[in-house]
């Protein structure tokens, strides 16, 4: 066994019968390709956390003198950016014969978009760095989105099953470790109150993060074809797998009488009661994922940096990050339409409680115990976000089969996409007239998923 081989067995527990079914070409650079996709998806997870639109951009934002209303659409375009485009470039994806090279591609968008916004930070200021700042996360996204296409597919044509799913375990722990450790030395070394001339290095170390990304990735041993062998299935540009028309009709000759995504979307949402269900309440749900900017921004608002200024949110983000999948893993498979609920109504608590202690008459932010209010909602939020996208996770799994479930994933994605714009878009004209009523609007938004989700049917088998 060679030495590269050892260190791919002390990560991963490998799958020595399904290595076996692999190509020749391929079972011979398993390990060389694992340990690159390993790499990469730590560096990748690095560069994530330097980008962070819940934490780093919302503090950049301050830093700028960039209004607070824009602060709302900070994760609206870096999620929706990242999945409504998804139909547009799959057919553009499929034509490659080796999809490592899409996911260079947009590792290389990735790094010049967050190059982009490190040159902003340093240059500018106001609300033109902010839309600045905005349009460059905007094509971070459409480079995040070619890199979430193609990764599947290289995974499946270079890692066997059964060894995929701890390739991205590690990616997580990764993620968590990155912010912990990130956090640490801004704390310790960048101080409670960081200046845009600081962040700028941050969001440079983060271009140079995916540039490392690119280069490790560019060296994978993928095989050449349509699938390579290996490839699970391919889907159209609706992300309905062939054959399967996304309504359980079968699909026509005539490709002029079939409707296009947006056509069988709709079509799909139309006739699928349950699954429509699920997806309004996906919607609702956006309470824990859009709130926390917001708690960074109403901490700068009042002076209060929190325990250790920007340093310690992006620790709670880290501890969160190592802790719910953990805690939430196994409450999903329990029961995932009980956790998503219980997490909107614990989503909303923490929210109203915030808007309520901060509307106190006479709550400045100076008291010793104001820090670690904002951090704590912060923490709490974050990881209820957690537990939240693990249940919505398990839940759609649970409801369907085969087909009919990647068309539920890739439906559900797209249409998710539209309601976070437009969930994002309210919020941030809510925040013209202060940061609360944003909140205000999202908490209300998870009171009513707490509903709408008891009312789902029981779908976990645990």
């Amino acid at each position: 066994m060679s030495r590269r081989e050892r260190i791919y067995s002390v990560l991963v527990e490998r799958n020595q019968d399904t290595e076996q079914e692999l190509p020749e070409g391929v079972r011979h650079n398993i390990a060389r390709n694992g340990l690159r996709l390993v790499s990469a998806s730590a560096l990748q997870a690095s560069g994530d956390q330097t980008v962070n639109a819940s934490t780093v951009l919302p503090w950049l934002f301050h830093a700028l003198g960039v209004p607070s209303a824009l602060v709302g659409v900070l994760v609206p375009v870096r999620e929706s950016g990242s999945m409504l485009p998804q139909a547009l470039l799959t057919p553009l994806i499929l034509r490659a014969r080796q999809r490592k090279w899409v996911f260079v591609l947009g590792s290389l968008v990735q790094a010049l978009a967050v190059a982009v916004m490190a040159g902003t930070a340093a240059l500018g200021h106001g609300v033109a760095a902010g839309v600045a700042i905005v349009a460059a996360l905007a094509v971070f996204s459409l480079g995040r989105c070619l890199c979430s296409v193609s990764t599947k597919d290289v995974q499946g044509r270079t890692v066997p099953g059964g060894e995929r799913g701890q390739i991205n375990g590690l990616a997580t722990t990764a993620s968590g470790l990155v912010a912990i450790t990130l956090g640490l030395g801004i704390r310790f070394f960048g101080g409670q109150d960081l200046e845009a001339g600081q962040l700028v290095w941050v969001l440079a170390a983060g271009a140079a993060l995916w540039v490392a990304v690119a280069w490790i990735y560019a060296g994978l041993r993928e095989p050449s074809g349509s699938d390579g062998g290996q490839s699970s299935g391919s889907a159209d540009p609706a992300g309905t797998p062939a054959g399967d028309a996304g309504d359980g009709e079968a699909s026509g000759g005539d490709s002029t009488e079939q409707p296009g995504w947006f056509g069988r979307t709709y079509r799909m949402l139309r006739a699928d009661r349950t699954f429509r269900h699920f997806v309004a309440v996906r919607g609702f749900l956006l309470v824990s994922a859009l709130s926390p900017p917001f708690v960074v921004t109403l901490s700068t608002q009042y002076g209060t940096t929190g325990l250790g200024g920007l340093g310690g949110y992006i620790i709670a983000s880290g501890v969160a990050a190592l802790l719910g999948g953990r805690i939430f893993g196994r409450l999903a498979d329990r029961s995932s339409r009980t956790l998503m609920s219980v997490g909107a109504a614990f989503a909303s608590a923490v929210t109203l409680a915030l808007v309520l202690v901060v509307s106190w008459p006479g709550f400045t932010g100076d008291a010793g115990w104001s820090s670690g209010l904002f951090i704590t909602c912060y923490f709490l939020l974050t990881l209820t976000h957690i537990g939240v996208r693990v249940a919505r996770k398990t839940y759609v799994v649970d409801m369907a089969e085969g087909d009919r479930r990647t068309t539920y994933v890739a439906v559900s994605n797209s249409a998710l996409g539209i309601v976070l714009l437009v969930v994002g878009g309210i919020s941030s004209l809510l925040a013209l007239l202060g940061v609360v009523w944003a909140l205000v609007f999202l908490a209300a938004l998870g009171l009513v998923g707490v509903v709408a989700g008891s009312r789902l049917p029981e779908v976990s088998r645990g």
